[in-house]
């Protein structure tokens, strides 16, 4: 065999394994975003206010937060492919929960399920994927988030067309979607034993080792930790005033239908793939400190504006401040991982994880204050949160990718 042939073998598994752990991914996210896509059938239909609706949205988040680090830190050691399988399964229960619920209490439990199943997905595909990576691990990381922000971005649509129609009963249909993802993730635990030696070399240096996170000082570690939890609260708290809230603005401040107003959830949803796609890969090539800056000074003129647009120029802004903010989080997850090179399954349960249940936090207390003062106030006042962003200024510069 060629020496070309013995290089391009390794790299054609590597990205098969890619693209499928994107496709579950896809799924995965699809299901977790038929949660709020039924909001406005049952505000209605359960007779729910704001902060009801925000409390669902916590709920979710907060049981798809809470296993991921204590999952990452356990698979960084003893790796269980298998594992997304399991997860999986609780979300196909979750799925149906939400089907055929009968009260406010069960579409609760009904979300704490798919919200559990993401919990356990997340860091063992995160970790496979870094694994996958071949040294090229924005390219890695964009693969993997294009098909979880795609998968997001379906939710609003299919509940446009197929939900809002034939009602909430119709999300049982979508447990076809799960037992699909299930096979894909059965095919993939079985080609993940070749994913490692497959790396390149200086790929596997690059991935570190566990006994590498003590080479760096804990406050090395600590301060950048925190400024970058802070800019996930940040992007995920404008994020999550679109996911819980936008249709019902919309409809509230330029009387669209609610199929009208999915569609346009979906548009921004779906602009998020782009974003992540194209952080990912310039990461990789001018640095995670540019991208970071860019996500944050490119979009704050544009959110600013936002509350104060036409129902055209809302759409267009939307779509504008999401591909850019969505650049973002493939750089912090790798910053991260930078940071503590060992502990990939760790750093990759703990960010999403934290993703989640910053989320699920600022659904709460939006939900509060539309309650309060009015959706239009809530959007005002979260086109100011990009500017947290500026606190990346005191991040310091890591080791920039080999061009």
């Amino acid at each position: 065999m060629s020496a070309v042939a013995t290089v391009s073998l390794p790299r054609q598994a590597t990205l098969s394994v890619l693209i499928a752990l994107s496709v579950t991914h896809l799924l995965n996210d699809m299901i977790q975003s038929l949660i709020p896509a039924i909001y406005p059938i049952i505000k209605d239909s359960y007779q729910l206010d704001y902060i009801q609706i925000g409390l669902i949205t916590l709920t979710f988040q907060t049981a798809a937060s809470l296993l991921q680090p204590a999952v990452g830190f356990y698979t960084d050691k003893h790796p269980m492919p298998h594992s997304m399988i399991v997860g999986m399964g609780f979300s196909l229960v979750g799925l149906l929960g939400l089907a055929f619920a009968g009260s406010y209490g069960l579409l609760l439990l009904a979300s704490a399920c798919v919200g559990l199943g993401s919990s356990i997905f997340h860091p063992e595909a995160t970790r496979m994927a870094r694994n996958a990576s071949g040294g090229r691990q924005g390219l890695a990381q964009g693969i993997f988030q294009v098909g979880g922000q795609t998968g997001g971005a379906l939710g609003p649509l299919l509940a446009a067309f197929i939900i809002v129609p034939l009602g909430q009963h119709s999300l049982g249909w979508f447990a076809i979607a799960a037992l699909l993802a299930m096979g894909l993730m059965l095919w993939i635990a079985g080609r993940s034993a070749r994913i490692a030696p497959s790396l390149p070399r200086a790929a596997q240096a690059a991935h570190g080792t566990a006994d590498q996170v003590a080479d760096r000082p804990l406050a090395a570690v600590v301060v950048p930790f925190m400024i970058l939890i802070i800019l996930l609260f940040s992007k995920n708290a404008y994020a999550q005033s679109f996911s819980s809230f936008y249709t019902f603005y919309l409809m509230g401040k330029f009387g669209i239908s609610i199929q009208q107003s999915q569609v346009m959830l979906f548009l921004f949803l779906a602009s998020s793939a782009v974003g992540a796609l194209a952080g990912g890969i310039l990461g990789d090539r001018i640095g995670r400190n540019r991208i970071l800056w860019f996500s944050i000074l490119g979009a704050l003129p544009f959110t600013l504006v936002l509350p104060y647009a036409s129902l055209f120029w809302t759409g267009a802004l939307t779509i504008v401040i999401n591909l850019i903010m969505s650049s973002a989080f493939a750089a912090i997850l790798i910053y991260a991982m930078e940071l503590m090179p060992g502990r990939i399954g760790l750093v990759g349960g703990f960010f999403y994880g934290l993703t989640f249940g910053l989320g699920g936090l600022a659904a709460a207390i939006l939900g509060a204050l539309a309650d309060r003062y009015g959706i239009a106030t809530v959007y005002q006042i979260c086109s100011f949160l990009p500017a947290i962003g500026l606190l990346a200024w005191f991040l310091p510069r890591l080791r920039e990718p080999q061009r």
